[in-house]
């Protein structure tokens, strides 16, 4: 197939690129590590072109963000593609070193280069290659994460990717600099850590690079490996199973003397002490379960859950909400926005309610 007839775009998230490679001719096509905030920027870019998902493919387990694998396989009902290696349990198609993905009349050539994890993988097209975090315009992954290997990095650049044809385009999973993208042959002379061919020398100069941690290791390893959820998915989930109220509304009624709703505040005993908002209770986020029934005989009763900064309180709403306290929303922020618009605040031990 002629790289005429294939659809390329990168779709950014911050530093990190995804790609939409999809077949002209057929209308479908293939999502390259997206990240789980960008999940409407590509189902409208594929609307946009009439394209139908056939795979969603992950060139490795991410460390540094959030993958929207898992997320668009379920949705859109298209396989998530890693290679055998992948520990992420929501994998229907694990592919290994040579293998081929068929996307209409485009061949997406999977090519094994373990370093950066020990589950890489880059994608070769017709006139460019997907590196993920194996090379990068101007560097190569890192090797000092869990499965890192800087001795197969060295491999996979010098021994695979490098042998590829020299005019291929580099499309690297990470771009902090805008770089403009370039061959491999370009790559292969001005790299500066491919200037290190050596593998005793290749691998010093991986050891010695010092590079901080990424934000969220932790969280995204986990979520990414085992298809679990992170915190920002949970919140943003229940957000949208429940409703807000804005702090002008809440100021407004109870200024009235007659306010509607009973203002539940889910903070620790010492945060509400110090100040809360006037007439509120105080039913901490570990005790919700087992005292809301207490708190709130008639399930129907309005409330408004408050917290710091306006996310606790939204993850508490939607537990009311499934416990079937259907009068139940969050404040539209949190105590700390409450009292920097300058709204009232009173101190000391809960109001009792009436």
């Amino acid at each position: 197939m002629s790289s005429t007839a294939m659809y390329f775009e990168e779709i950014r998230h911050g530093g990190c690129c995804a790609y939409l490679v999809g077949c002209e001719r057929a209308r479908v096509a293939a999502i390259v590590d997206p990240e789980l905030h960008e999940i409407d920027r590509y189902l409208g870019v594929a609307a946009s072109r009439g394209f139908r998902i056939a795979y969603l493919i992950d060139t490795h387990t991410h460390a540094d963000h959030f993958s929207a694998v898992r997320e668009l396989a379920a949705r859109l009902g298209a396989p998530a593609v890693m290679h055998a290696r992948a520990p992420a349990p929501y994998v229907d198609v694990r592919v290994a070193d040579g293998e081929t993905l068929i996307v209409g009349e485009l061949r997406l050539r999977v090519l094994y280069t373990p370093g950066h994890t020990a589950d890489s993988i880059c994608v070769v097209l017709p006139d460019r290659v997907l590196t993920g975090d194996t090379l990068l315009l101007g560097g190569t992954g890192r090797s000092d994460l869990p499965t890192g290997d800087a001795d197969a990095l060295w491999d996979s650049l010098f021994h695979r990717l490098l042998r590829l044809d020299d005019r291929l385009l580099v499309c690297p999973g990470h771009n902090y600099k805008n770089t403009p993208t370039a061959t491999l042959a370009h790559e292969r002379e001005t790299n500066p850590r491919l200037q290190k061919s050596d593998r005793d020398a290749f691998v010093a100069q991986m050891a010695s690079l010092n590079l901080s941690l990424p934000n969220h290791l932790t969280e995204a390893l986990r979520t990414n490996s085992t298809g679990g959820k992170s915190v920002d998915q949970l919140i943003r989930e229940a957000a949208s199973r429940i409703a807000f109220m804005g702090m002008e509304e809440l100021r407004d009624r109870i200024a009235s003397g007659k306010p509607g709703v009973t203002v539940v505040d889910v903070r620790e005993a010492d945060a509400f002490a110090l100040e809360h908002i006037p007439g509120a209770i105080h039913l901490p986020r570990g005790q919700l379960e087992l005292r809301a029934d207490t708190a709130f005989p008639d399930p129907r009763a309005r409330m408004v859950v408050c917290c710091e900064i306006g996310r606790i309180s939204t993850l508490a709403a939607a537990t009311l909400r499934q416990m079937g306290f259907t009068g139940a929303v969050a404040l539209d922020g949190g105590i700390r926005a409450w009292k920097e618009a300058g709204h009232p605040l009173e101190s000391g031990k809960p109001a009792a309610r009436t």
